[in-house]
């Protein structure tokens, strides 16, 4: 207790910047007291701003004071020195030591202790109302001075300035709401008066519970969003062992086709060869007794032509009667009469097996390339809002000749069909439309597509079909079964047809229609197609096989043409380039708007593809 006195002593006449004892002490209007040097550092980074303050209560000096010794306080010092020389000592000593140490240094990126002079310590605190930061030995004023315990102590921060009025000098401690902005006192009382003005401690607390919120939710979707992770995983590892299953199996179908087809290879050869050993070792026996046969006939022919020549009647009459009558042929005849006929009746049926097995493997192929292409573990993609987004999906789109009935003509690189009153010299085919003047597309039609179809004339079926509708009768036409859709377009109306039922569609007349398809999603849409895109019909179904665009035409001199909607893209495109020098004007699409195209660009856009 004998040693608390002077220490106390000491604290009270130590400077609360260097934390040392007061060196000519220098005591300000506020009535605290300072190293003259030190108050004078202080000062000298306050000068831009022409307000000067103490470091301990904040009270600000305008111009700066001039510092004057205060001498009575500067012997007060000098009598504790002598009392407390040892324990400044020791305490240096302690100083010195941690500074050579080394791990209390401030680096580039820590916060410096300001009341370090020389090389400065790495600040341990900083504190919200004396705006400094404080190494582990000047801080140790606010853990025992009764006054600096009420100040506020953070973590050590570069921005302490910010915590400073611009403006006025003053902490800034309050949050102005109806701005959204932190101010001081003064700010308060002058620009944000009758503003919504908080405590800055009072928002704080509001916005902790706020950003508690938002922290919940956050990690609220983070693990929602593991979950949808960890599930997408288990897709990733069900659909590698589904697809690895599946080729596994068909693998193994294939490879036991293989060798059916391979067992039926051998057989046929066995059964052949069989045969021809067979029909050889026939024609050989046969070969056999015609030349035994023949070889008798020329002893015989011997035989008589020495008879012929013998001169003596009775001899001649007594040979003769002695002579044996001769058998009938029973093989040359048959030779004759039958024509010969070897394996190529087996050659024929090998070949018409080949290409039944090519049609079912085709077709086959097709129901699991379709069966393939229809597994979508995500959602299916938006359908399009504009043409352009639809024309990235645009196919070309060509007419089948096997399958045109025989009062269509086609052109355009079978791209149009035309109605003609006379039948066109078309080859049978079991593929062809015989009822009704309709025709298919030669491309199967999977995955999104998109089509136009431009047509003249008193009225035309757009439709969509599979392949295995019927040919004939009334089945056949499309938008008459369950197995095509039509849309029905007259110069006045629209009607869509499915199964024989017919649904009115109301929508702007349009020579030009457009057709969208998202098979796996099982959508068709109808367009009409002019200045804007209007949907006239959609459908929403499952479609179980490849689909192919078609068209139905009644009526002579009817017309109807697949657009050419990627040379349409294409001449876009050259329209767009700047770099092409313009000259002439023709039209490109149905709706009249006229677009410059290069001349060097006239053969290749209009008289090839005739827009």
């Amino acid at each position: 207790m004998a040693h608390k006195g002077p220490q106390l002593d000491r604290e009270t006449f130590s400077c609360s910047i260097c934390l040392d004892l007061l060196k000519d002490p220098v005591t300000l209007a506020c009535g605290h007291s300072y190293c003259m040097n030190c108050i004078g550092n202080f000062w000298d980074k306050e000068d831009l701003k022409k307000i000067h303050s103490c470091p301990q209560c904040r009270h600000t000096f305008s111009p700066r004071p001039v510092l004057l010794k205060n001498t009575m306080l500067a012997v007060l010092v000098e009598e504790l020195k002598k009392t407390g020389l040892q324990a400044a000592a020791a305490a240096a000593d302690i100083c010195s030591t941690q500074d050579s140490v080394g791990t209390l240094f401030a680096g580039p990126e820590d916060v410096a202790c300001d009341f370090c002079s020389g090389k400065k310590l790495k600040a341990l605190k900083s504190c919200l109302q004396c705006m400094a930061s404080y190494c582990e030995k000047h801080l140790q004023p606010h853990y025992d001075v009764a006054p600096l315990k009420k100040h506020k102590l953070v973590e050590p921060s570069k921005n302490l300035q910010e915590n400073i009025c611009s403006r006025h000098n003053e902490v800034i401690k309050i949050f102005c709401r109806t701005d959204q902005q932190c101010i001081c006192i003064l700010c308060s009382m002058d620009e944000h008066k009758g503003h919504d003005t908080v405590s800055a401690a009072a928002e704080w607390t509001e916005k902790q519970k706020e950003l508690e919120v938002s922290q919940l939710n956050i990690q609220k979707r983070i693990q929602d969003g593991e979950k949808d992770v960890k599930v997408l995983q288990q897709e990733v590892e069900a659909i590698n062992g589904s697809a690895d299953k599946a080729v596994e199996h068909s693998e193994k179908t294939f490879a036991e086709l293989i060798r059916l087809i391979q067992k039926t290879s051998s057989d046929v050869k066995q059964q052949v060869r069989s045969q021809q050993e067979t029909e050889v070792s026939r024609v050989k026996d046969l070969q056999e007794k015609l030349e035994q046969e023949i070889a008798d006939l020329k002893r015989r022919d011997a035989e008589l032509k020495t008879l012929s020549h013998t001169e003596d009647h009775n001899q001649f009459l007594h040979d003769y009667r002695s002579l044996p009558a001769l058998s009938e042929s029973t093989h040359s005849s048959s030779i004759d009469i039958r024509p010969l006929r070897y394996f190529e009746d087996v050659t024929a049926a090998v070949s018409e097996a080949r290409e039944k097995l090519q049609d079912v493997l085709r077709e086959i192929w097709t129901n699991i390339s379709l069966t393939v292409t229809q597994v979508n573990v995500l959602l299916p993609q938006p359908e399009p809002k504009t043409r352009a987004d639809f024309l990235r999906y645009s196919s070309e789109i060509t007419m089948d000749p096997n399958t045109a009935h025989k009062q269509l003509l086609l052109s355009e690189g079978n791209r149009k069909a035309t109605h003609m009153s006379k039948a066109q010299s078309y080859s049978s085919h079991t593929d062809r439309f015989t009822g009704y003047s309709q025709v298919r597309s030669a491309e199967r039609l999977t995955g999104c597509c998109y089509w136009e179809v431009e047509w003249r004339g008193t009225g035309v079926y757009v439709a969509v079909t599979y392949k295995n509708i019927s040919r004939t009768g009334g089945e056949s036409i499309f938008g008459y079964n369950d197995k095509s859709w039509a849309l029905r377009c007259d110069k006045d109306r629209y009607n869509f047809w499915y199964n024989s039922i017919t649904t009115p569609v109301s929508g702007p007349q349009s020579s030009r229609i457009g057709v969208y398809l998202d098979h796996s999603a099982g959508v068709l849409s109808f367009y009409s197609v002019s200045e804007a895109m209007t949907l006239l019909h959609r459908v929403q179904t499952t479609f179980t096989q490849p689909l192919y665009a078609g068209v139905w035409l009644h009526g002579n001199g009817v017309t109807a043409e697949f657009s050419k909607l990627l040379v349409l893209r294409q001449a876009r495109k050259i329209i767009a380039d700047p770099s092409h020098v313009l000259h002439s004007e023709y039209d490109l699409l149905p709706s009249g708007r006229r677009y410059r195209v290069p001349v060097k660009c006239k053969k290749r856009y209009l008289n090839r593809y005739k827009f």
